[in-house]
């Protein structure tokens, strides 16, 4: 079999050289696989989550539990996605983070927001499938979304747009119309 360029070839969606442990705010956006909604459903423009979905809520919740450094601010779970911002508090040393100047994939950096996506998700889909039955199967897409907040105007967009999104799930492009 012949390399195709491009075909196969994993690009990162993070921004090139940021240390992603360092202390801030990250929105981060996370759905699940092929779109599935599994985690409850809309009613009156309420979010009603169902096993699966207390699942999600209940291990998000422990995120902060988990890691001294992490704060758990505004979040919701969706039918199939979740929206959470994540704040990651300095080190209480006062040493300055430094940006990573050569890019290290696969390599898990402690408490850094790839890290604690890769647990959350991996946690969830462990026992969700244990429920369902169908070991191996995911519950997640590959990737997730991620926005490092700028400053308290961008985080208020942010937990507005967290808040709204139950009220918006009609017109959300998350919404394939065959959840309901």
């Amino acid at each position: 079999m012949t390399h195709k360029p491009g075909k196969y070839d994993r690009r990162s969606i993070r921004l090139k050289g940021y240390d992603y442990s360092q202390a801030g705010a990250y929105f981060v956006t996370m759905c699940t696989h092929n779109g599935e909604c599994l985690f409850g459903d809309v009613i009156g423009e309420k979010m009603r989550l169902n096993e699966y979905g207390m699942i999600v809520k209940n291990e998000w919740l422990r995120t902060d539990k988990l890691r001294g450094n992490v704060v758990i601010d505004k979040y919701v779970i969706m039918l199939n996605h979740i929206h959470g911002l994540i704040m990651i508090m300095g080190d209480g040393r006062g040493t300055p983070q430094r940006a990573p100047t050569v890019e290290q994939f696969a390599k898990p950096i402690s408490n850094s927001i790839p890290t604690i996506i890769r647990s959350f998700k991996s946690t969830t889909t462990k026992q969700i499938n244990q429920i369902r039955n169908t070991p191996g199967i995911p519950v997640w897409q590959r990737n997730y979304y991620e926005h490092v907040g700028r400053n308290e105007e961008d985080l208020n967009e942010i937990r507005g747009y967290i808040i709204a999104n139950p009220l918006k799930w009609a017109m959300d492009r998350e919404n394939p119309n065959s959840c309901v």
